[in-house]
This record gives C-alpha cells, structure tokens and sequence, in this order.
C-alpha cells in the first residue's frame, strides 16, 4: 500500500505571530519566576517592586497588551478569524437562516468553573495565605496558557465547548478578561487598567453577540468554514500531533532495540 503524503502547511503570518507572542510572555513569565525565587530568597524585592524598579519592562509589557486589546476592537488582518468573526465585514451571508451555535450553553460552565477557579485563589490571597505577587504570577501563567490553547491544546474547546475549531470559538474574546482575573486583587493602576479594558472588550464581544449571533453561527456565515478559513491553525495542530506520533513511535522502537540481549 502506497504511504500517505501530507503537505506540509507553512505558516501564515497571523500564526507567526502567535509563536512570537508565545516566546516574549514565556520570558516575561521566566523573568518573573526569577525575581519571585529571589524575592523568596531574600535577594530582592517583591515583584510588584521590581517591576516599578525598572519601569521600562512594566510600561512596555502594558502598552503592549494595551495595544493588542485595542486591536481587538476593530477589524484587523494581523488577528485570527475567531475574534474577527463578530464584525460586519466578516459577515458572509450563507443564505441559511437557521442559526447554530451549539456550544453556546456551555459557555455558562466555563465562566462557572473559572469564576470558582480563581475564587480561590481570591479567597486566599484576602487571608493573605497568597500574596500580590503570586496573583501576578498567575497572571502570567494564564497568558502562555493563552497562547499554548491557541497554537496546540485547548482544555476548554476539547473538554466543554467542543467546537470545531477556534475560528467558531464562542468564547474567543474572553481571552483576556480570564487572562487578567487574577489582577483584580493587586491594587495598581497598570493591574487594573488592563483588567478594564479586558472586560471591556468581552464585553463588546457578548454584546455583538446577542445583537447579531447569525455572525457567530457556521451556517449563517461562510465566513467561519473551512474553505474560507485563512489560518489554518488546525492543520498545524495535526502536523504537530503526526510529529508526535512519529516520535513516539521512533521512541518505541529505540527501547525496544535496548531491551534486546
């Protein structure tokens, strides 16, 4: 039998970006892990500190998140198909009227379990078991996380939503409101400047929503199917999950060789 040949997919120049805000929070989130080691060591101040300490790496990180959430707002050629979804000009009038958007009521489960989720850590960081600094943390954890469900594994669209693809994710613009809940208990203009127009920007995205969901539904709009799909993100998920595979097999039979007297 003939072996299958897949084309590889170069990357498009939305998922580069991806890629590139994945490497700069995942700095950002080392050198934070660093300044807390320290911190905890006795060999430095508290984050929150450090971060005013050098104000150059906290003005530029919140422009820069500042500036990705304005975008958000607007329709945009550097941002994905899911959040470009709710606008007008992305509306591709399919010609069906039955709107579908079936992993819209799992959508109260997720903001459920998140608002439980990080009610904890809430609660403990109000009885002071957890300070400023781990809610910071945690932020930046939550923004690698971001990007890791968007270029490799989402928990929510495998687990809750089950939606095809990120392109007819539901929830594509809560992103940065989950991202930034943790910042509603470290009291800093920066903190809660971006946590405001985070919820700001979900909430423009609900409103849209509701005012026009046939945007959001696949079979009121071709925009959101696959043929018209300019991202392509799924298949770099497959060649990812073939290279995997691949790897593992490689592994298996390298062990096996070993196991051999």
């Amino acid at each position: 039998m003939a072996a299958k040949h897949h084309r590889i997919r170069k990357f498009t120049s939305v998922t580069r970006l991806h890629f590139a805000r994945l490497v700069c929070r995942s700095v950002l989130l080392i050198l934070l892990v660093i300044w807390y080691i320290r911190f905890k060591l006795g060999m430095g101040d508290g984050l929150t500190a450090e971060l005013e300490k050098y104000p150059v790496i906290l003005i530029v990180t919140w422009m820069v998140f500042v500036f990705e959430m304005i975008l958000r707002f607007f329709p945009s050629e550097y941002e994905s198909p899911g959040c470009q979804k709710q606008f007008a000009c992305n509306y591709i009038k399919s010609g069906n009227t039955d709107i579908d958007v079936p992993e819209n009521h799992a959508t109260f489960l997720v903001a459920l379990i998140w608002i439980i989720f990080n009610g904890i850590f809430g609660a403990l960081h109000m009885t002071g078991i957890l300070d400023d600094e781990i809610m910071i943390l945690l932020c930046s954890v939550y923004s690698v996380c971001d990007i890791i469900c968007i270029l490799f594994f989402c928990p929510f669209q495998t687990w809750l939503l089950k939606n095809k693809c990120c392109s007819s994710c539901r929830i594509y613009n809560w992103d940065y409101a989950m991202m930034f809940t943790p910042l509603f208990f470290v009291r800093r203009f920066y903190t809660w400047s971006l946590l405001a127009l985070s919820i700001a920007l979900m909430l423009r995205w609900e409103i849209t929503f509701f005012r026009h969901p046939e945007r959001f539904s696949e079979n009121t709009n071709e925009y959101l199917r696959c043929e018209n799909c300019t991202e392509k993100l799924c298949a770099h998920k497959r060649q990812l999950w073939r290279f995997w595979k691949s790897v593992e097999r490689y592994t298996a039979k390298r062990l096996a060789r070993l196991r051999k007297p």
